[in-house]
């Protein structure tokens, strides 16, 4: 079965072609980082501008990569939430209108599972029960996933997600758009320790976060003023705090679960120090964690066309509704039937 996963929920345009006895063909990805760059974020109308210039061209580059015809595609796999309205309807409309011209079945699919499903491309690759650690820009959740469309919340963020506290320290470190990244290869000169920061509800007995009170913690060291060196000690620093409640609060979920693998997706799973640490620790549990590939760690077509052939697959197709098609920029990942 060949299918076509189209993701524009945000700032990346994403088009993939997977099949499901070859796996994946081709994948391209135009990202708006230029575009954005002199706002210091996401404009969501020039994003939803942007995804309408890119999303034929890169479908047409797609198809020729794969070395297959539109004719042969048997599924349409699109992110239809959460994320910007504006972009989601995008991608939206061009996968269900390429659906009906096609006469193929469109699956919305949520942005979130995409990225949960995504370690499955890798190689070696899970296997299921496994624990989720989603961590993407607006996200930082735990899940204990049992199976396709089988998730249960442990555990999630009550304020910033781990990837916006990284985008906002960012900002106050004068780094510049996009900030994760930025933060990040300056903490890799900078030493941690040399400035205390809080590890917020490392020790709440629960699997939740809470980051914007680090980013305050920030905000009060900055305003002391800060010289180069110091710039890098502070982003070591936060990176580590960070860091720090990730893997405990991971290895916490896989202890009150007593699963063994643990998968980490999203943006913020591509941080080499997070991956370093989670390794570790689980290497000391007796358990195994799993990473996409680092292409595939942002936003990407080929982690929806994947999640599209799985739910085809296991008969859980998510129906796009009879009066016509719908995006949902708030979507509960407990919640997978698009909300009515």
């Amino acid at each position: 079965m060949l299918v076509l996963g189209i993701e524009s929920s945000c700032d990346e345009t994403g088009v993939a072609v997977y099949d499901t006895a070859r796996g994946l063909l081709a994948h391209a990805l135009h990202s708006q980082v230029d575009l954005h760059q002199c706002y210091g974020g996401v404009v969501p109308e020039l994003a939803s501008r942007d995804h309408i210039r890119r999303i034929v061209p890169l479908y047409r580059e797609v198809l020729a990569r794969a070395g297959v015809a539109a004719s042969a595609i048997d599924a349409i796999g699109y992110t239809a939430g959460p994320g910007l309205a504006g972009a989601l309807l995008v991608g939206t409309a061009f996968a269900e209108a390429l659906a009906l011209a096609l006469g193929r079945p469109a699956c919305p699919i949520h942005h979130l599972e995409g990225h949960l499903l995504s370690p499955l491309l890798a190689d070696p690759a899970p296997r299921f029960p496994f624990v989720a650690l989603l961590v993407s820009g607006g996200h930082s959740q735990i899940m204990s996933v049992t199976g396709v469309g089988r998730y249960t919340l442990l555990g999630e963020t009550v304020d910033d997600a781990a990837g916006e506290a990284f985008d906002k320290t960012a900002k106050l470190l004068g780094l510049p758009y996009p900030g994760g990244p930025q933060l990040a290869r300056l903490a890799q000169s900078g030493r941690p320790g040399r400035v205390r920061l809080p590890r917020p509800m490392l020790h709440s007995g629960d699997l939740d976060f809470s980051f914007s009170g680090l980013k305050t913690a920030v905000l009060t060291q900055v305003g002391r003023g800060l010289d180069g060196t110091a710039a890098a000690d502070l982003a070591a620093e936060f990176q580590e705090a960070v860091v720090d409640v990730l893997v405990a609060k991971a290895c916490a979920a896989l202890k009150q679960t007593r699963l063994r693998e643990l998968v980490v997706a999203g943006g913020v799973g591509a941080n080499q120090r997070l991956r370093e640490r989670l390794d570790a620790a689980c290497a000391r549990m007796g358990a195994r964690a799993y990473y996409p590939p680092l292409e595939l760690c942002t936003d990407n077509g080929a982690m929806i066309a994947f999640a599209c052939a799985l739910r085809m697959q296991a008969g859980q197709q998510i129906e796009a509704r009879s009066e016509g098609f719908r995006v949902f920029p708030r979507w509960p990942l407990g919640e997978l039937a698009p909300p009515g």
